[in-house]
């Protein structure tokens, strides 16, 4: 990619959430239409991954019964919380009702996306309580006569289930809540094989056109749509400018991990996490780096500067993170850590301990005398009482920390409290 390329890249992300062309030519509608459709691509490629899984269909819960650890890689950026009930949706052939059980004071979400990767409803705690209750989700067009219709955006959808679990003793109580979730609907249709990300111009195109096809566009993308009908409205385009133009979408995602303003050594969700409207160039960062991320009034995730301010750490000494006593927060948080791969996705890495993630809720913590936390994080055992409050890190290479709080409060939420940031020991 040449110096005008990239400037044409550095000004895009300039501009959000409004979309405009950088460089002219097809090569900008190709850049604008990989970036548009990646959401679909991502969300596809997901679905065509659990469903390989055995005992996985379209309309059906598949319950996780563990929670996610190093060898988790369906998705990136798991978190170590929860356990994760997703089930995706065909509701071309009528709704779908789903039955929730009554949750006391456990935590959970039921998080229901578009194939575009926006949160169309949030059942849980915040939202519904937890009594519980039947609710019919419904696609474009359709009617119901079922309890607490739910409208979704696409006649194909995620819904995404999240349970906190205290693991070890509480897993039983866990699976048996689990189990009163209860999904019913007609059988869903076969599922077609897409291209992925990394595909050749032409058939990442071509599978975007026909993402659009099963999955079509709201009517306030039509400007984004009209300019870039060359690639995914059908007909036939320069190769040559096509391949420009994905280049340049693909140098804008690395440029946008990369780009993320950091407040205090944390970087903070955007308030339209979630539900991007047309805030296409992050609603594409967020699919191939946060796939299924909820809502900020939901859950807020933080993401650690690192040690260039790039939101990787490389070093092998220890580091430290030092919090208060509470955080404004009415679930829990946890801090996660996170191998980085060759293409920027985020993993959990093996460790001695099994301890992915530390948080308000790990056994054995020690707290300071004024009930202050410090957490230590390297790739070696701190040793003395830092054990107990050491996060492994790997053993090589980058990692990422990210820190999520569950149900932030009004001065989370508004930036009136701020993370302290993590340093070097």
């Amino acid at each position: 990619m040449n110096r005008r390329d990239l400037l044409a890249a550095a000004g895009v992300l300039g501009l959000a959430p409004t979309w405009a062309c950088a460089a002219d030519g097809d090569a900008a509608a190709a850049r604008d239409a990989y970036l548009y459709a990646l959401p679909l691509i991502e969300m596809a490629t997901t679905r065509e991954r659990i469903l390989k899984i055995p005992g996985a269909a379209i309309n059906t819960l598949r319950h996780t019964r563990t929670l996610s650890d190093h060898t988790a890689r369906w998705v990136t950026t798991p978190n170590n919380d929860t356990l994760y009930s997703p089930a995706f949706l065909d509701l071309t052939r009528g709704p779908v009702t789903l039955t929730i059980p009554p949750m006391g004071k456990r935590y959970y979400s039921v998080a229901v996306m578009d194939m575009f990767t926006n949160n169309n409803v949030v059942l849980g705690a915040r939202t519904i309580g937890g009594e519980g209750g039947t609710f019919t989700l419904v696609g474009p067009g359709q009617a119901s006569t079922g309890p607490n219709p739910v409208r979704i955006a696409t006649p194909h959808a995620w819904l995404l289930i999240r349970i906190l679990t205290d693991g070890g003793d509480d897993m039983p109580a866990t699976h048996r809540t689990q189990d009163g979730f209860v999904l019913k609907g007609p059988a869903g249709g076969p599922v077609a094989a897409y291209a992925n990300r990394d595909a050749k111009p032409a058939d990442y195109f071509a599978a975007a056109r026909a993402l659009l096809a099963s999955d079509p566009a709201p009517a306030t993308d039509q400007r984004i749509l009209r300019r870039t009908a060359a690639f995914l409205g059908g007909g036939t385009f320069d190769e040559a400018a096509a391949a420009a133009g994905v280049e340049q979408a693909r140098m804008i995602a690395v440029f946008a991990k990369e780009r993320m303003v950091y407040t205090g050594g944390w970087s903070y969700p955007r308030p339209n996490l979630g539900d991007y409207g047309q805030d296409y160039l992050y609603r594409a960062v967020v699919a191939q780096q946060g796939l299924g991320a909820l809502p900020v009034a939901e859950a807020m995730y933080m993401k650690a500067a690192g040690d260039s301010g790039a939101g990787v750490f490389t070093g092998d000494g220890l580091y430290r993170l030092s919090l208060p006593a509470q955080l404004p927060l009415d679930a829990f948080w946890s801090l996660s850590m996170y191998e980085v791969t060759a293409d920027g996705q985020l993993f959990f890495t093996d460790n001695a301990l099994r301890r992915y993630a530390i948080g308000d809720r790990t056994a054995g913590l020690k707290r300071n005398a004024d009930g202050t936390l410090d957490l230590w994080i390297g790739r070696t055992d701190p040793g003395g009482d830092k054990t107990a409050n050491w996060l492994p890190a790997p053993k090589a290479g980058p990692f990422a920390l990210f820190l999520r709080a569950y149900l932030p409060r009004a001065e989370f939420l508004d930036g009136r409290f701020r993370l302290p940031p993590v340093v070097k020991a």
